[in-house]
């Protein structure tokens, strides 16, 4: 399995279909009446007469250059945000920097939603939903080493010969959902009734389902001061620490004691009717600062966690 799907799955309705351009592939070439967008995806050309008229009265070229900047500017000829960093970083979407290897950028924003750096919108319609896809991309996280992007892209999923670059607004795992742990009966004899045992809940991160999952362990949930975020043990592949969702970290809030009184972190979680002590291990993981922002691109604090 590839690992760049060029168009998020369900964006227009399509089957999931991914493509993948072939090593060394020339970078595709348009008419002068194609419009663009942001990125690598493009508009159908132009079919009006009255717009291909206009073209070649203003010269073709001149036409295409015109429209080709309007399309990457915002408001007031700004361009637009996803553009500006790919230029300010010097990358481009699929770029080649050796034979047979292709780069791609992406971003993870606090809600676990993951999607092409340059996407000029960024949103639940945008961002990648494949669950296999979401798996696989997950599973090979790790911090960049690479020699290339670190400091813009402190995470890498490498894929075979592909790079997938990996900035995130806060931490690259989101905790989003808590899946109810399996059951399980063992017996010793035909005749014995057997003893039932249940695993512990599951945190699932990223829309990964079961696929993508830790154990949760309430005592090891952290809440930073600084943010306001709560977070959660995470694989140590990813970084060790993964932030909770703003949905699940409201749900919890009332739960968390503060002994410590205010402006420090909470002591004791009370979760289905057991009240445990916070070990604050994860603390300094975070005061680390390694992979994102640590919140502070949010000065609302999505993801926090209020004191009941």
């Amino acid at each position: 399995m590839r690992c760049h799907p060029l168009r998020p799955h369900g964006m227009d309705g399509a089957p999931y279909t991914p493509h993948y351009p072939a090593p060394n592939s020339p970078a595709p070439s348009f008419p002068p009446e194609a419009v663009f967008r942001c990125g690598t995806r493009k508009l159908a050309p132009e079919r009006s007469r009255k717009s291909r008229r206009g073209a070649e009265g203003r010269g073709g070229e001149e036409h295409f250059r015109f429209r080709l900047s309007a399309a990457i500017s915002g408001p007031g000829g700004a361009m637009r945000p996803g553009l500006l960093r790919a230029a300010a970083c010097g990358y481009r979407q699929g770029q080649s920097p050796a034979p047979g290897t292709r780069e791609y950028f992406y971003y993870i924003d606090h809600r676990g939603q993951l999607f092409l750096d340059d996407a000029k919108v960024k949103n639940f319609i945008t961002c990648f939903k494949d669950e296999r896809f979401l798996t696989f991309f997950f599973e090979r996280l790790r911090p960049n080493r690479s020699g290339r992007y670190e400091a813009a892209f402190p995470y890498l999923s490498p894929c075979g010969r592909e790079r997938n670059y990996v900035r995130c607004e806060d931490r690259p795992v989101v905790f989003t959902r808590l899946l109810p742990g399996t059951t399980s009966t063992t017996s010793t004899t035909s005749t014995s009734t057997g003893s039932t045992t249940t695993a512990p809940p599951l945190l699932s991160y990223c829309g990964g389902g079961e696929r993508l999952a830790v154990p949760f362990e309430p005592p090891r949930l952290a809440l930073l001061p600084e943010n306001g975020r709560l977070y959660h043990p995470a694989p140590a592949r990813a970084g060790g620490v993964g932030l909770v969702s703003a949905a699940l970290a409201g749900e919890w809030s009332a739960a968390f004691e503060y002994g410590a009184g205010a402006g420090r972190p909470p002591t004791h979680f009370t979760w289905r009717g057991a009240r445990y002590e916070l070990s604050h291990e994860l603390l300094p993981l975070l005061r680390g600062g390694f992979g994102g922002s640590s919140g502070r691109e949010d000065a609302d604090g999505v993801g926090g966690v209020g004191r009941g």
